[in-house]
């Protein structure tokens, strides 16, 4: 098994230096895990902000070669769980297939005081 540890340059950068975004770790079958972590998005509302964490996940899986389609496991973090349905209909625009195992938890306070929501994600990435 081989670990390798990035922040893609095709997708946008860690607001910080000292995580990396995704864990990637290699199968001798040629398959491997996406361990992504956990984003944040800008944006005044939640809908907005989550709309943002999705596409930056896009970005993020796609520089390794997998999609949202290819996610296994979702942990979202939300500062108002009341809000859970809002979120879920954002994110619904974007998991379209089958859901990935989840995790919901209400977080008094992100990384930044502005972020509502954080979201990470597992993919599983079949051989080529």
């Amino acid at each position: 098994m081989q670990i390798t540890l990035d922040n893609p340059a095709s997708a946008p950068q860690p607001l910080s230096p000292y995580y990396s975004q995704v864990a990637r770790l290699e199968q001798a079958d040629g398959s491997a895990l996406l361990f992504v972590s956990g984003q944040i998005a800008e944006g005044d509302t939640l809908a907005e902000q989550t709309r943002g964490v999705f596409e930056t996940l896009t970005a993020l899986l796609h520089a390794h070669g997998a999609t949202l389609a290819d996610v296994v496991n979702i942990r979202t973090y939300l500062t108002d769980i009341s809000r859970l349905e809002e979120y879920g209909t954002v994110r619904r625009q974007f998991l379209t297939g089958t859901p990935p195992t989840s995790m919901t938890f209400e977080a008094s306070r992100l990384f930044r005081p502005e972020a509502l929501v954080e979201v990470e994600v597992v993919a599983a990435v079949p051989a080529r």
